[in-house]
């Protein structure tokens, strides 16, 4: 992805029966741990479930402990949810670099998950889903 086009000149695409997205309230607490340390704790998260992709556990912000973050120069695109930006977690060293993104300005199909974050599994020690 190259960064000289901006977001507003890129077209949006609406998910529908070929690329279906829901967003609902997780039933589950869900605790995020890097380098042994809890970052995310929440019993509010959102589950985002796109087309045929593993589902998404989406944290508000004031459920993580963003000094732990790091903000990144590092941005993608989705079609369906907008621009995402990423941080590193310091902490969790090379691995969780660029290990959470959020959608600051999501697409107004996806508008929930704005002032959430999301980490991948595979940078960070664990996302764990307990009974609320």
């Amino acid at each position: 992805m190259t960064n000289s086009t901006s977001p507003a000149s890129r077209p949006a695409k609406i998910p529908g029966p070929d690329h279906p997205i829901t967003v609902e309230p997780s039933t589950r607490r869900v605790v995020v741990k890097v380098a042994g340390r809890v970052v995310a704790d929440t019993r509010n998260a959102l589950v985002l479930k796109e087309a045929n992709y593993p589902a998404v556990q989406y944290i508000p912000r004031e459920d993580v402990d963003m000094s732990l973050l790091e903000r990144t120069e590092h941005a993608s695109y989705c079609p369906y949810k907008g621009e995402a930006s990423y941080y590193s977690i310091p902490s969790g060293g090379e691995r969780a670099t660029n290990a959470v993104w959020t959608y600051e300005h999501p697409y107004d199909s996806v508008a929930s998950i704005k002032n959430h974050v999301a980490f991948y599994a595979t940078r960070i020690d664990g996302i764990e889903e307990l009974e609320a």
